[in-house]
């Protein structure tokens, strides 16, 4: 006989709530049944282990079954079961829970219970606009019962014919969820994505074959999952070969991770799993979010930052805990002081881990430090207590490859690379090959030189400079001229008159590129014995602006951005061949520049005379008329040495391959300009 009653619930506007908001993603509601079948398979098995249950478990699995004539989506085990006064007690009082009580009367025995049967039972109702539950309990002499609701508080409760234990879970999709949630391959990728680990067999439909040039259906069961995990099982029954192959399980096209840790702890929390440190290209941000969050095998997310560390967003693989809810809220979790706890002790053991390597295998280290750099840094950067362990086993390489600890590092340059200050100055490059001229000037000198192309590593520079205090300091190998690097004493003065260095600064200008992203400055050096009469160098404040730039994108350093490169072009008056320019300059160029020269300096004295120790703004009218007129005849008498110069230049071919000597070692003389440069040697040879 039929029997109707009401939902235990608070509010007739419960339904309407549970089809919003009970999860974010409504295909949820596949996990959540299918959990709840596993759960009831679980359970019998834990009856059956203690002597409760003494019949003939059989083949315990859970069925998925579409049926698109129907409309109707079913997930059927042969679980537990449950009476018509269980469901009544578990269902019908919305949020109460059977597994919660059948796990403290079976704590000892129940460890594979998933969740709470009850609240998860209604996620089916996002989809859905009838739900029946056809049921029979496993004790013996119990009656099978139908249970039928439509999304409303009424439910009702019919007599059913049913053989075998167990309980079929029968949703009715409505019209807006038909088409996703009756494809078979919807409900395919579904089953992979959340119930692909499941301890019990999930089976949607039967494995097909090509046969007759179609596919057809055979025998044999699709189950799904794989209900022995890797992470599952004890690191003792596992070899390499098993840990990359559920890599591959989990990441079919990626490349063979470069090793690995398994977790496994049982207190102050419970936590299993498997996490891979990939090969980490410069690109990072794609490799990122690949850890799979589970809940006793039940997955809950793949969106993990902000759960674990940032920087542990980077390794790959599995973690599974009871104590992760299953709630893909992300607030929530973040909230959630059991996450906390597993996000440190993640730290801790991957730390370890690295530190363990190090320590038992350094060859085998090194030889993938270069992959594990990024993630390395990133977690340095990003993690202080990370950095405070890892600062023992992060490498610095050489341009040589030669690997070296921070410690070991700096005592390797102590004694050449010390400045002026008491400062240790690490040098490095960005590139062997475009900055070889001045790698090589720096080996001359007895300078170790460090590789540093990574895209963290002007953060971790930058880093690095503020937790020594002013101990050290890292500087671009072509950054500066040689000399000045590590600066030992103070520079040595340049001999060039003022009027001397404008005139060369005009001489040498007239060739240098002129474009928005490049802009020169002519500075001069005192380098007795330099090998290259001119030098290209790059602020090394300025470039690490930039760099930083490039990375943050709309930041506030994005105007860093948007400036030219800024070089210095160096002229070493130490050099014969600057010698060379400056006599020839004089004598094609002497006679007009002197009486310029004198007229400017007697100009300029003029102008200092009448502005005195005044601003601007003090001075009379007639005084800033005057200075005005002294400016205008200054422009004109520099731009008229500024012709005579620049005459005198587009006729020397020594100022010409200066400049493109300097353009070419520096990687900055391309295309029409590299041509003609060719042209010219072949010429002056």
């Amino acid at each position: 006989m039929d029997k109707k009653g009401n939902i235990g619930v608070t509010s007739a506007n419960i339904f309407p709530v549970i089809k919003k908001f009970l999860y974010s993603d409504h295909e949820i509601f596949l996990r959540e049944i299918v959990s709840n079948a596993v759960d009831a398979s679980q359970k019998l098995k834990t009856l059956a282990s203690v002597g409760e249950f003494t019949g003939d478990l059989g083949e315990i699995k859970v069925e998925v079954k579409i049926d698109k004539n129907a409309g109707t989506l079913t997930v059927s085990d042969r679980g537990i079961g449950m009476t018509q006064e269980e469901i009544d007690k578990y269902i019908n009082q919305i949020a109460f829970s059977g597994a919660e009580e059948f796990v403290n009367k079976y704590k000892d025995a129940a460890q594979a219970i998933i969740g709470h049967f009850g609240l998860g039972f209604y996620s089916s109702f996002m989809v859905s606009k009838r739900v029946e539950i056809v049921s029979k309990s496993f004790r013996d002499n119990t009656v099978p019962v139908k249970w039928a609701c439509e999304g409303d508080p009424e439910y009702v409760f019919s007599d059913v014919e049913k053989n075998d234990r167990g309980t079929d879970i029968v949703m009715y999709i409505d019209d807006e969820n038909k088409e996703e949630f009756l494809d078979e391959n919807k409900i395919k990728g579904l089953l992979e994505k959340y119930c692909k680990f499941l301890p019990v067999p999930v089976v949607l439909g039967k494995k097909k074959e090509w046969k007759d040039g179609k596919e057809v259906e055979t025998d044999e069961d699709n189950v799904i999952n794989n209900t022995n995990p890797a992470w599952t099982r004890k690191p003792a029954d596992l070899k390499d070969e098993d840990y990359n192959n559920f890599y591959r399980e989990l990441y079919p096209y990626a490349e063979d991770p470069l090793f690995h840790i398994h977790l496994n702890v049982d207190f102050p929390f419970n936590l299993t799993g498997i996490l891979y440190f990939p090969k980490i290209r410069n690109n990072f941000e794609i490799q990122k979010n690949k850890i799979q969050l589970y809940n006793k095998q039940v997955f809950v997310t793949d969106s993990v930052e902000n759960i674990v560390p940032e920087y542990l967003t980077l390794l790959h693989g599995v973690i599974d805990s009871p104590d992760i809810p299953l709630n893909v809220s992300r607030s929530y979790l973040q909230a959630d002081q059991n996450v906390k706890k597993i996000s440190s002790y993640i730290t801790k053991k991957v730390a370890e881990r690295l530190n363990e390597l190090f320590k038992s295998d350094r060859p085998n280290f090194e030889s993938k430090w270069d992959d594990l750099k990024i993630f390395m840094q990133y977690g340095i950067l990003s993690d202080e207590k990370f950095a405070e362990k890892a600062d023992s086993f992060f490498l610095f390489k050489d341009t040589e490859g030669k690997a070296y600890t921070n410690e070991e590092y700096k005592t390797l340059i102590e004694p050449n690379q010390k400045d002026k200050d008491d400062k240790l100055v690490y040098i490095y490059a960005t590139s062997k090959e475009g900055q070889f001229s001045a790698i090589e000037a720096a080996k001359v000198k007895g300078y170790n030189v460090l590789f540093m192309d990574g895209p963290l590593d002007t953060h971790f520079i930058n880093r690095a400079e503020q937790k020594a205090e002013g101990k050290i300091h890292f500087v671009r190998v072509d950054s500066d001229t040689i000399d000045k690097l590590v600066l030992k004493e103070d520079a040595k003065a340049v001999e060039l008159s003022v009027d001397k260095q404008n005139e060369l600064r005009d001489v040498f200008c007239s060739w240098l590129p002129k474009n928005k992203d490049m802009e020169f400055t002519v500075t001069f050096d005192n380098i007795p014995g330099g090998d290259m009469p001119v030098y290209i160098t790059q602020n090394e404040f300025m470039r690490r602006m930039k760099d930083i730039s490039a990375m943050q994108g709309g930041s506030t350093m994005s105007f860093y951005g948007e400036l030219p490169n800024s070089y210095s072009f160096v002229l070493n008056t130490a050099h014969p061949l600057v010698d060379a320019v400056v006599k020839a300059e004089e004598e094609a160029c002497g006679s007009q520049i002197s009486p310029i020269n004198a007229e400017v300096a007697t100009l300029e004295k003029k102008k200092a005379d009448l502005k005195g120790d005044k601003n601007d703004s003090d001075l009379p009218d007639p005084i800033k008329e005057e200075i005005r007129k002294i400016e205008t005849d200054l422009a004109g008498k520099t731009e008229a040495r500024k012709t005579i110069l620049k005459q005198f230049s587009e006729k020397n071919d020594l100022v010409h391959q200066m400049v493109d000597l300097a353009l070419l070692a520096n990687n900055l003389l391309k295309g029409e300009a590299l041509t003609e440069f060719i042209k010219r040697s072949v010429k002056l040879l």
